[in-house]
């Protein structure tokens, strides 16, 4: 009776050996999470002990993040995941579009257009808005917008007339 024991015991010593060393290594877990986190969420990265995945990095995003989670309790073996990955703070808004005020735009465009030596061009300024009025050659066209668009108004409105 005692020998059948002892072969008893070795028996289940080898089935709690041969279920131990199944079990997937946490260098090998954490390298598996960190291939498919690659393809998900690059930028965050996995340290994995005792088959918990610990995530770290940066995204862009609250859905990001989800996602990295979710990547990393689908690799089987991983038994928790702890999510320490931080999403990025928001790009500030792009500064405000400066419009000169109508004084300043006026006398700019007069200015610009004195300094190009055109004349005939009448520029009258409301609201940011620049009109311009008179009778001009069809070549200073583009340098008679030029100036005008120079003086960063709202709008420039081209009443020109052609010779």
């Amino acid at each position: 009776m005692k020998k059948r024991t002892s072969v008893l015991l070795a028996c289940l010593t080898l089935i709690g050996i041969a279920f131990y060393a199944c079990k997937p290594s946490d260098a090998k877990l954490q390298k598996e999470v960190n291939d498919k986190l690659a393809t998900v969420s690059p930028g965050v990265i996995a340290e994995v002990k005792g088959g918990v995945a610990t995530l770290s990095g940066e995204v862009m995003d609250d859905a990001a993040k989800a996602a990295a989670e979710n990547a990393a309790k689908e690799v089987k073996g991983v038994k928790s995941v702890t999510n320490n990955v931080m999403v990025a703070p928001p790009p500030p808004p792009p500064p405000a579009v400066s419009i000169n005020p109508d004084d300043l735009i006026r006398s700019s465009v007069d200015s610009a257009l004195n300094a190009k030596g055109i004349s005939g061009v009448t520029a009258t300024v409301a609201n940011g808005e620049v009109t311009l009025t008179g009778t001009v050659p069809k070549g200073d066209l583009q340098k008679i917008m030029q100036a005008a668009n120079e003086a960063k108004p709202k709008k420039v409105i081209n009443k020109l007339t052609l010779k």
